[in-house]
Order: structure tokens, then C-alpha cells, then sequence
């Protein structure tokens, strides 16, 4: 197992959601970090300022990904086009960045990976050696990314990419949860959801999605330089847990379940990007999607794993979706008393 408290790591993208959680792991394991950005954060208790090495900059720029990656052992590309837009102009230049920096400094790069690589026929019981044969404008794009990626290692840089399910967790922006099931900020009467009854989801908690990322970075020296992982994750097997985790934690409060209007954002689609890019994945919502994570545990025993409620628990409330009279009548250990 490699010793993290003498490497630096890059992070592009520390503002976003799973840039700040991975950061947070980083420092949590005593790595040096860096975080390129475009505008520096607010401090937070898990992550103060004082504690990273903030560089100003853009991810579009390769002197400004070069100068900030220079003597780095490894460098997460946590960075995606605003608002999901525009990802055939941005995503595959930002990635080039990241690319050529860790080719000169032959770090690992670190890459969020997604199921958006894989035409239907294959999402269940998804592995990491399935064909990547994407149908979908994105799903391309992605799988181009992993493609550069493997090119990479093939020149001196290393990779590790991670796959999990839909993403959600309280610094979570642009996916389903925040965006669909609920809406941050707004307390919550009813669930938007966008799937059928009895379609199996994954979904993927943030923090455990980091966790498990800088765990993975503790056997750099035993991993493969071209290193693929999937996470279990959280599996909805009936497309209801995650809806039953959500009115649990409102309890005893009321919550409707309402189903997303698929066939009004088809009508929307020549007018609205939004809903062009949304529609391109339904068949996400159609078809299960699972992997299984047996090559995670041959290295690293267990998978780090947060319980649904607590998870759901702490994502409504960092969403303000939940407030702290709420959290206290929801949460068992609120309820004990001092001696």
C-alpha cells in the first residue's frame, strides 16, 4: 500500500460535487492538495482554506493545467462542461488538459466514470470489460474520453476510473436527485420520479463515491496502470427504496409520488437543450442498469458504504430541503439524552 502523506494530488474541478467531496478525502488521508478552479470556495469546516493550495484558472487553458499539475502524483479531472452544455466543444479539450499534464508529470488521472459508455442491451450486469457501443451524443463523447485515457497510459501517465450510479449527496449539483426527485432550497411535497414501478436504479452516495476513489489511490502501486472499477453502490431494486428513504426521513409528513412527464419534455425537446439532453438518457430510466463491484473488493475488501436513510438524511438536509426540527424528529439519535 503506497503512503499518501508526502503525494500531492490535482483536483480540477474542487468547486463541483464530486471535486469537493474527493478533496475532502484527500485532505482526510493526509494528502497535499490542489485545486484548480475558477473562483475559490468558501471555507468549510471540512475544508478549510488554509488546507489546500488554491489555483486560479481554467480547465480549458493547458498552461493553466500544467502550471498547477507540475510535480503532481495524481490528478482527479472532476471538471465537466457548465451546466452539462456544449460537451462536444468542452468536454474532449478540458480532458486533453488534463492529459497532457500527467503525461509530463506521469501522474494518474482520476476520472469520474459513467454508464452513459454503454448501449442498453448490456446495463445489466454491467462489468468493466463490457463493450463500450454508446448510442447517445454523450454517451459518445464519454467513451472517446476513456479511449484519450487508455492512450495516455500507453505514454507515460496512469488512470484510474471509477463508475458508480446516479450521484447524490448534499454537495451533489447537476443529477436526478437534486434536480428531479427534489428541489433544493424548497421543502418537499411530493416525489418526481422518473422511472417506472418495478425497474431496478443504482445510485451512488457522493461521500462514498470519494471514499472509495482515494482508498483505490492507497494501491497505486498494485493497481493496473490502466485501472477500471465499478461500484454496487446503492441498488433500488424495485424503483421504490430510494422514494421510501425519502418519505421516511419527512415522516410523519405526507409526500405524493408523482411520475415525470416524459411525454411533455418530448414535445419541449426542439425548443429546449435542457430537455434534449434529458431525454437522450431516458432509456436509463427504461432498462436496469447494474454493475457489480467484485474487482473493488479483491482490492480493497469492503466497499465504503453509507446507510440509504442516513445518506438521504444528510442530502435533503445540506439540499435545505429538510430543516433542523425536522432532522431531529427524523434522526433515532437525537432522540438520546445526556446522562
Amino acid at each position: 500500500m503506497s503512503n499518501s502523506k508526502n503525494k500531492t494530488a490535482l483536483v480540477i474541478g474542487a468547486n463541483g460535487g464530486i471535486g469537493r467531496e474527493v478533496t475532502n478525502a484527500l485532505l482526510c488521508r493526509g494528502w497535499h492538495v490542489r485545486a484548480l478552479v475558477r473562483k475559490q470556495a468558501k471555507s468549510t469546516d471540512r475544508a478549510p482554506h488554509h488546507q489546500i493550495d488554491w489555483c486560479i484558472g481554467d480547465a480549458m487553458s493547458s498552461d493553466d493545467v500544467l502550471n498547477a499539475a507540475r510535480g503532481t502524483d495524481v490528478i482527479v479531472h472532476a471538471v465537466n462542461p457548465p451546466g452539462y452544455r456544449n460537451w462536444e466543444k468542452l468536454a474532449l479539450p478540458m480532458l486533453d488538459n488534463t492529459i497532457r499534464a500527467a503525461i509530463v508529470n506521469k501522474s494518474r488521472i482520476v476520472l469520474p466514470g459513467t454508464v452513459y459508455n454503454f448501449s442498453p442491451n448490456v446495463l445489466d450486469g454491467l462489468t468493466e470489460d463490457s463493450p463500450q457501443q454508446p448510442h447517445t451524443r454523450k454517451g459518445i463523447i464519454r467513451a472517446k474520453m476513456e479511449k484519450r485515457i487508455y492512450d495516455a497510459t500507453l505514454q507515460g501517465a496512469r488512470a484510474l476510473i471509477l463508475r458508480a450510479g446516479d450521484y447524490f449527496g448534499a454537495s451533489a449539483g447537476n443529477n436526478w436527485f437534486s434536480q428531479c426527485l427534489v428541489k433544493p432550497g424548497r421543502s418537499i411535497s411530493a416525489i418526481t420520479y422518473p422511472g417506472p414501478k418495478n425497474i431496478g436504479h443504482q445510485w451512488a452516495y457522493l461521500p462514498d463515491v470519494a471514499e472509495t476513489m482515494v482508498r483505490l489511490l492507497d494501491h497505486d502501486d498494485t493497481i493496473d496502470n490502466f485501472a477500471r472499477f465499478h461500484m454496487e453502490g446503492h441498488w433500488d431494486h424495485d424503483g421504490m427504496q430510494m422514494i421510501n428513504a425519502i418519505r421516511e426521513c419527512l415522516a410523519p409528513q405526507e409526500v405524493a409520488l408523482r411520475r415525470l412527464p416524459w411525454g411533455f419534455i418530448n414535445l419541449l425537446r426542439p425548443f429546449s437543450s435542457f430537455c434534449r439532453e434529458v431525454s437522450e438518457v431516458r432509456y436509463l430510466w427504461q432498462t436496469e442498469s447494474r454493475m457489480e463491484n467484485s474487482p473493488l473488493i479483491s482490492v480493497l475488501g469492503t466497499e465504503p458504504h453509507t446507510d440509504l436513510n442516513d445518506a438521504v438524511l444528510a442530502t435533503l438536509t445540506g439540499l435545505g430541503c429538510i430543516t433542523p426540527k425536522q432532522k431531529s424528529q427524523t434522526d433515532p439519535m437525537s432522540q438520546i439524552q445526556p446522562a
